[in-house]
């Protein structure tokens, strides 16, 4: 157990010592906008992984979730003149509040019409987007949206340097916290919820409180990754909400294989490469799309739980373990795990 333990740790090291010096051996900057696009997909991914592998809620309003982000602080950046760093942080915020406003009908249901609920929420905010193109800018976009600053450093002329290590640095922040929140108390009753309800609600679990507590914690990552999002490219666009992006999403976390964090991530890396490097080839643009869902097919033919089966064993086969000994206090009630300590 200590060997896995350390190998696990010496691999973390490794990957975070390599993406620290990306930059410094890629020199393109086509290519390091891939890699930032894909830290950002990355964060998107890993977030919606929570609810819909840990959690079990089959939540199609997740790039909602990101076009609030990206909307929220791109309005508040521009229209209101806040500081783009602070515009980042009410653009999870805005997040969080929108996926407190689905979990409201979503908490209490079940299975299809789940999908139903959170998919119509997703096309409604789009469409009120788009309505309201005096201060959206609708069809057109959002455009001219300030970026973030430091002193005395320029994010512009830097060949994304700059915005390469903010990325990477929120990937890594969200990919801690993530990891803390369904590795914690709170994280093992909503997979005990997800895999037995009844027994969950019998520990004493409250089903609508963690479930909400499990979008909104989830929102505010994917809110934070799309106020970046439209920070770096200084536009906001309906785009967001496509199905195309919301596939392509999708996509990365059954790549990278549910209830993992880690894989989505490693998944996002891999199919943003791949569907926008053979974007900029002629006559590939939609074929791209066939492509993913080719690679796609091939990782689940041989892993059906995807990348992420071949790490070690993750943390989703411990909760009923953990619940069984009454680990959360004399009585063995759960209802007190709540996510009060995402990050430490």
């Amino acid at each position: 157990m200590n060997f896995l333990r350390n190998r696990k740790i010496w691999l973390i090291g490794a990957l975070l010592i390599a993406g620290l010096l990306v930059p410094i051996f890629v020199q393109d900057v086509y290519l390091r906008h891939l890699f930032i696009i894909s830290f950002v997909y990355g964060i998107v991914a890993a977030s919606w992984d929570v609810t819909l592998g840990y959690a079990g809620i089959f939540n199609f309003a997740h790039m909602a979730f990101f076009g609030a982000g990206v909307y929220a602080t791109g309005l508040t950046a521009k229209l209101l003149g806040i500081d783009p760093w602070i515009a980042m942080l009410i653009g999870g915020l805005a997040a969080s509040m929108a996926a407190a406003i689905v979990a409201l009908p979503v908490v209490r249901l079940q299975g299809v019409y789940v999908v139903l609920v959170t998919f119509a929420f997703s096309q409604l905010v789009m469409q009120f987007v788009i309505s309201q193109s005096d201060i959206t800018g609708g069809t057109q976009g959002l455009v001219r949206v300030p970026t973030i600053w430091l002193p005395n450093y320029n994010f512009v002329r830097d060949y994304k340097l700059g915005y390469y290590y903010v990325a990477f640095s929120l990937l890594v922040f969200s990919t801690v916290c993530l990891r803390r929140l369904v590795v914690s108390n709170f994280g093992l009753s909503i997979i005990a919820l997800r895999d037995n309800e009844d027994y969950g609600v019998s520990r004493g679990i409250p089903v609508a409180r963690q479930r909400l507590f499990a979008l909104v914690a989830s929102a505010f990552f994917t809110g934070l990754a799309g106020g970046f999002y439209v920070i770096y490219l200084r536009v906001a666009s309906p785009e967001v909400f496509d199905f195309s992006t919301v596939s392509l999403v999708l996509s990365m976390v059954l790549v990278g294989g549910t209830s993992s964090i880690y894989g989505p991530l490693f998944a996002a890396l891999m199919l943003t490469f791949i569907s926008e490097g053979f974007a900029t080839i002629d006559n590939f643009s939609e074929g791209r799309h066939m492509l993913v869902a080719l690679v796609m097919i091939v990782v689940l033919l041989f892993l059906p739980k995807g990348l992420a089966s071949a790490l070690p064993k993750n943390v989703g086969s411990k909760a009923q373990l953990l619940f069984s000994r009454g680990r959360h206090g004399p009585s063995g009630n759960a209802a007190d795990a709540t996510p009060t300590k995402e990050c430490g």
